[in-house]
């Protein structure tokens, strides 16, 4: 291995103990987003702004969205850029990471420590934001730190994004940067989404499935449920609504393939609601939501022709007049919608980048493949810049003892700092 990649490993890894205090004090910050109920990501922000001013890189840019719930009425971004070895007209990587969090949940279920006091235990950072996406985002500013400790400069610039309001679909982070900002990013940008992986870091993901999350309200006419003649159980509805949706998207789209796990699409009824509180009311409301996964090959807006014309069939089925009024009434609302993006060329440079970098230091070989979930990295493959999904992960996010394993905080940091040096 050439000395300066070995002499940057060695750099990296005295840097653990910052690496893992650092993460510390931004897991301290609840950067919630304000439809959580938080003031949005604008204090860590701040705190990474102060952990930062003295290093050396060559521009350091915040973006402000406006939005009036969070704190200070903004959503910032920050990029960080540190030159490569031909200064601005080096080709760049993009490295994304998002300082929001999801909530703590249900608090008597963090038996290790409180969401927002970290710890560290056996080897682990415990704490909200821990391992998604504090993780990574330490890991990338500490690889750029250790270049920064040897006067090294990189083959590619290295842009680090520190980015808002991941985890509740990015209108006023990545989304809003590429709407306001397009200037910020170049068609041959290499882009790195350490958000995702799996435990041994062999994982490199290319591809996404579409997502498709639906709530649907049925309403009919509550009465006390030994006189169900009198009004329309709307639960009972619902129920035949959500099996025959269920059963028809599953038979229709079927379709498999291997570059996913899994293969297929995935409709998953996931939340209900009905406002009776007791057994014996037959309960006029009833809303359940639908969270949908599909290959890329599937159309969304055929998938929502489809629940239409159910949703059509089902309300004739039921339909009674009740003091006036048709019922029942069915509406359904879209959630949340993400077409897929064309997926990353399996071949394509940073994908061969970081399959070289994962052998020289790990000695093992990457596979890649597609995921149901969706990243940052859709959003730049939609511009038809190449973005892979990578990390080493024991996949506690959203989890109470969420935590972060220092080992693969600093063993992704190595592989951060070679990635553009290669």
């Amino acid at each position: 291995m050439p000395e300066n990649i070995e002499s940057i490993l060695r750099e990296v890894e005295g840097l653990r103990d910052k690496m893992a205090e650092t993460l510390m004090e931004l897991v301290k910050i609840p950067a919630l987003s304000p439809d959580y109920g938080g003031e949005g990501e604008y204090d860590k922000a701040q705190k990474l702004l102060e952990i930062i001013k003295d290093w050396p890189f060559d521009r350091v840019e915040v973006y402000n969205a406006p939005d009036e719930r969070a704190k200070n009425g903004v959503r910032p971004s920050i990029l960080a850029y540190y030159y490569g070895e031909r200064g601005e007209k080096s080709p760049r990587l993009w490295i994304l990471t998002h300082m929001d969090i999801v909530p703590p949940g249900d608090l008597s279920k963090w038996t290790i420590t409180e969401p927002f006091k970290p710890l560290v235990k056996d080897g682990k950072v415990y704490g909200r934001g821990s391992e998604d996406n504090g993780q990574s985002l330490v890991a990338s500013l500490y690889a750029v730190r250790a270049m920064m400790n040897l006067g090294v400069r990189p083959k590619r610039t290295v842009v680090l994004a520190f980015v808002a309001d991941e985890e509740t679909g990015s209108k006023y982070g990545v989304e809003w940067l590429m709407r306001e900002h397009p200037e910020l990013f170049r068609k041959d940008d290499l882009v790195l989404v350490p958000d995702g992986g799996n435990e041994d870091g062999t994982f490199i993901e290319v591809a996404e499935k579409s997502i498709l999350w639906l709530r649907i309200k049925v309403r009919g006419k509550q009465v006390h449920a030994s006189m169900p003649d009198k009004g329309l159980n709307a639960h009972r509805v619902a129920l035949d609504l959500a099996y025959h949706l269920d059963k028809l998207l599953h038979e229709k789209y079927d379709r498999a393939d291997p570059l996913f796990d899994p293969p297929t699409s995935t409709f998953e009824p996931t939340m209900v609601r009905n406002p009776a509180d007791s057994p014996n009311i037959a309960p006029g409301e009833h809303e359940i939501v639908f969270d949908c996964r599909v290959l890329p090959d599937y159309s969304l807006d055929e998938i929502m022709g489809d629940v239409k014309r159910l949703i059509e069939e089902v309300r004739e089925k039921y339909r009674k007049e009740i003091a006036g009024d048709i019922l029942p009434e069915i509406d359904v609302e879209i959630l949340q919608r993400g077409d897929a993006a064309p997926p990353t060329n399996p071949e394509g440079e940073i994908v061969v980048l970081l399959k070289e970098a994962i052998r020289r230091l790990r000695g093992k070989e990457a596979k890649v493949g597609g995921i149901g979930g969706g990243t940052f990295a859709a959003y730049f493959r939609r511009l038809g810049i190449p973005a892979v999904v990578w990390a080493t992960l024991d996949e506690t996010a959203h989890q109470p003892n969420e935590y972060a394993k220092i080992d693969n905080m600093v063993e992704d940091a190595k592989v951060m700092a070679i990635l553009p040096i290669l």
